[in-house]
């Protein structure tokens, strides 16, 4: 070789695992930086990623797994290691109970020094941390394996339920260069990581024989349909039919809530005397009682729309599985179904028609009444009313009290524009799914948060103020965890429940340079919100509540035992 000849052209794994992300169409990391992948985001951010930072992992990997909701299309949260890894897996965890397809990329310390425990930097055996907590997990040992791990990563992420994969990368690899050319040759895209799945035909025509019985019948909309972006199908299959339908709370705006077969007002009925539900993304879990007597008639028969086998017969035998993704099974359904072959009986519609408007009157009642100090009614309708004059808005909202009255009074009109603690329940997922729906869509978002639940990620205001995203947080402000009206009266410590009631949290984001809002009444709620909304840019409202509005454990008091030996 002559002397003047040039050196190749090297990379390394830093380099390696931007292009391949990039590669497969993937353009945002959220993440934290430090030991040992902080050339990570800047590798990214030099190819023309997008990479946002937070203040804290647990709160950016929420932000990957409500990206990949929004998306179909595997969120990505970059970690460090031991501890920060420790940060992200509960949103791993979390994603892969919602079936929210996401990436969790850690470094990690070297596997010799790990196997023998011999005390590296941040030592921990990361990937038998991660295995039990997501869908699939793997490490990455050479750097000319970066491209295979992120395919196989994608493709574990989003097929069939789609979920959390953990994908390990000690700091030898991020740090190793080889040759350019065989770097290049190394990566690749992955074909079709999510194939449609069909269902039998048997399946679909077991299904349709089943409706076609029914009498009383009930469409169950899960979060699942929400994901598998069948919104015109979904209408079809609904309207087609005329069969009542019951949206979860993520699947609310699928059809608009005002939609005329909605049963969401009169859920109690529709789940105690149905007698055939058609689960469409929806899982007999908690969040239906499991499907059990009292809320269910024991009676019932379910037909069950699900891409997991294993999801069949989980807690009621499933009288009609239809394994199928959601998009898939109904089509096949619509092209099955005949004219005038289901038709629920008139005295159903009637019976569930007159519990709506019964229920609709009562609740109209709470809206209207302007109690003081305000409460959660008088909040949320003040929310309500701005929204009602926004387009495309997503609405984050979590808490106890907070989540259970906004699902009830914030009405949703159009699809995957609501984003709430999940399956799990997990509170201080809040900001991370308001910046990743910022991010994601460029639209506005409002996070209606619980004063507990916003504490959680309460620092994630400076990620917003920083990069300037148009969310407005409205914090439901009663002092406390559910309440803050519990008095200790045993010691001068606060009671358990209790948060300090003078919290001024408009003023935190003033510190970041956003604005503050502080508002004890409706009209201020509204006035305040409309202005931050007009503005375009990070805000947030403190409401200030009454301490004594809500209840202990929001509506969930029956999962909540209490000592009988609790002081009175």
């Amino acid at each position: 070789m002559s002397s003047t000849a040039r050196p190749p052209e090297m990379t390394d794994g830093f380099h390696l695992i931007v292009d391949a992300l990039r590669l497969n169409d993937l353009s945002t990391i959220y993440g934290l930086v430090g030991i040992p992948i902080t050339d990570v985001a800047r590798a990214a951010q030099a190819r023309g990623m997008r990479f946002i930072g937070f203040r804290q992992e647990q709160a950016a990997g929420h932000a990957a797994a409500a990206a990949g909701f929004l998306t179909r299309r595997p969120g990505v949260c970059l970690t460090v290691s031991a501890p920060g890894f420790l940060n992200g897996l509960v949103a791993l965890a979390n994603a892969t109970t919602n079936c929210f397809p996401m990436i969790q990329i850690s470094g990690s310390s070297e596997r010799e020094i790990v196997d023998l425990q011999q005390g590296d930097y941040e030592e921990l055996d990361q990937l038998a941390a991660a295995r039990p907590f997501a869908k699939a997990a793997f490490r990455v040992d050479r750097p000319e394996d970066i491209g295979a791990g992120v395919a196989r990563a994608i493709r574990g992420a989003v097929s069939g339920r789609p979920g959390g994969v953990y994908l390990d990368l000690p700091a030898k690899v991020l740090g190793a260069t080889i040759d350019a050319e065989v770097g290049r040759a190394s990566l690749f895209k992955a074909v079709d990581p999510a194939p449609s799945q069909l269902a039998t035909p048997e399946s679909i025509d077991r299904a349709l024989r089943l409706l076609a019985g029914a009498e009383r019948p009930l469409i169950v909309l899960g979060k699942g349909a929400a994901y598998a972006q069948a919104d015109e199908e979904l209408r079809e299959l609904v309207e087609s039919t005329g069969i009542p339908f019951l949206p979860m709370s993520m699947a609310k705006g699928l059809l608009p809530d005002d939609h005329p077969q909605s049963a969401a007002a009169a859920r109690s009925l529709v789940l105690k005397d149905a007698d055939v539900v058609i689960l469409v993304g929806a899982r007999l879990n908690w969040l239906l009682a499991h499907g059990r007597a009292p809320r269910w008639s024991a009676e019932c028969r379910f037909i069950q729309v699900d891409i997991s086998p294993e999801e069949i017969d989980s807690n009621r035998p499933i009288a009609a599985p239809v394994v199928a993704d959601v998009k898939a099974a109904t089509r096949q359904l619509l092209a099955a179904l005949r004219p005038g072959q289901i038709t629920p009986r008139r005295a159903w519609l009637d019976a569930i028609d007159a519990k709506k408007t019964e229920n609709v009157q009562r609740m109209q009642a709470r809206l209207a009444a302007d109690a003081a100090p305000m409460n959660f009614y008088g909040a949320l309708r003040a929310i309500r009313d701005v929204l009602a004059e926004q387009d495309g808005t997503f609405v984050v909202n979590e808490g106890a009290n907070t989540l259970d009255f906004g699902r009830d009074i914030l009405p949703m009109h159009e699809p995957r524009k609501r984003l709430d603690c999940g399956t799990w329940g997990v509170m201080g997922v809040g900001m991370g799914y308001a910046i990743a729906a910022a991010v994601e869509s460029g639209r506005s978002v409002v996070a209606v948060e619980g004063d507990s639940a916003f504490g959680f990620s309460g620092m994630e205001l400076e990620t917003i103020c920083r990069y300037e995203l148009p969310i407005v947080v409205v914090v439901f402000n009663n002092g406390g965890v559910y309440k803050g009206d519990e008095v200790n009266r045993f010691s001068s410590d606060p009671a358990p429940t209790a948060l300090l009631r003078t919290s001024r949290y408009d003023k935190l984001i003033e510190a970041f340079g956003g604005a503050g809002y502080y508002a004890a009444d409706p009209e201020t709620v509204a006035s305040s919100l409309r202005e931050a909304l007009a503005s375009r840019k990070p805000a947030l409202v403190d409401c200030v509540i009454d301490p004594t509005a809500g209840t202990e454990s929001g509506h969930l008091t029956d999962l909540n035992p209490q000592s009988p030996l609790r002081p009175a």
